[in-house]
């Protein structure tokens, strides 16, 4: 039986644990869980979802498959209050204590001298954007807003940016690059059928003064766009293969959730680091060589990126949609 892979966040740091599976008892999960953390078990306390909620570990016999948990959760650990602490345990903060809220705090986190400087203030998480060939775009707008744009009026506004700065620029971002000619490309980036990728990212990323952090989950890396300019404020994507969703922090201390961050603030790098390894542990990726493209010129149904590009050189049809 497969491998459950969870995240676990402690005061001291994080953790993928995979050792589980979903035969295992809520007991073993209360046992690994407990020699992690070194938080006893009759003092442990264990919070899933967003936002945090307490998460039952009564039934001891309740096995994982029946738990509601499933691979790529994360779970945070705290002390039970009532709990007699170690000589040797810092204070208590107040993680966990996460509210729902549907304004977001789009100021960048600042770094507290006090803080660790290597403890994360939050949990990294993914706000799932609709598939509808403009992810990228949507995503870019989310995380520059801090909520889905639902006027419809942001991809084609990010999609024209774009047109704009290739005319302008046409001794930078000539045919070579663009792999077609420059006002055909153009044309092209402001059908909303079409997608957007690394081009894009890197025009938005000078356009708007921000360096664009992309986590790539088929290889556990992540890809910045504008890192060599210095910019002072850093936003978080997540790339599956063929689709993009913004990253948040929802922060332990009941804070606003944010999608800015300063570009020094390396804590953030460290958790999007270790969100892209869990996820590629997990598989929550898009094999590229499998899924199924539509060619939207003639329709044709095309399986992985080989036959897609095949049929691109052959026919000059470039449109292609999920399906």
């Amino acid at each position: 039986m497969a491998n459950i892979a969870l995240r676990i966040k402690t005061k001291t740091g994080q953790q993928v644990v995979n050792s589980l599976t979903q035969s295992n008892t809520i007991k073993d999960l209360k046992e690994v869980l407990s020699n992690l953390s070194n938080i006893p078990i009759s003092s442990l306390q264990v919070l899933s979802g967003f936002p945090p909620k307490a998460f039952d570990i009564s039934k001891d016999d309740l096995i994982l498959a029946n738990s509601g948990l499933v691979s790529g959760d994360t779970l945070i650990l705290q002390e039970s209050p009532n709990a007699t602490k170690k000589v040797s345990e810092s204070p208590k903060t107040s993680e966990g204590k996460s509210t729902s809220t549907n304004s977001t705090n789009n100021n960048p986190i600042s770094n507290n001298t006090d803080d660790n400087p290597y403890e994360c203030p939050g949990i990294l998480m993914k706000y799932v954007v609709p598939a509808d060939n403009s992810c990228l775009f949507t995503s870019v707008n989310f995380v520059l807003n801090g909520k889905v744009d639902e006027t419809g009026e942001a991809a084609p506004f990010l999609r024209q940016v774009v047109a704009e700065t290739i005319k302008n620029e046409r001794h930078k971002y000539d045919e070579a690059i663009l792999g077609k000619p420059v006002d055909e490309y153009c044309t092209w980036i402001q059908d909303d059928k079409s997608w957007g990728g690394a081009i894009e990212l890197a025009i938005l990323s000078n356009y708007y003064g921000i360096e664009i952090a992309v986590v790539d989950t088929i290889n556990a890396i992540i890809n910045r766009f504008g890192e060599d300019q210095s910019y002072a404020v850093r936003v978080l994507l997540m790339f599956d293969g063929i689709h993009y969703d913004p990253l948040y922090l929802e922060p332990f201390n009941g804070d606003k959730m944010q999608t800015m961050f300063e570009s020094s603030d390396e804590r953030i790098l460290r958790e999007a680091t270790t969100l892209a390894q869990e996820a590629k542990s997990s598989r929550q990726y898009t094999d590229v060589n499998k899924f199924t493209l539509k060619c939207l010129v003639c329709n044709i149904m095309l399986k992985g990126q080989i036959e897609a590009q095949t049929h691109a050189q052959k026919t000059g049809h470039m449109n292609f949609g999920e399906v």
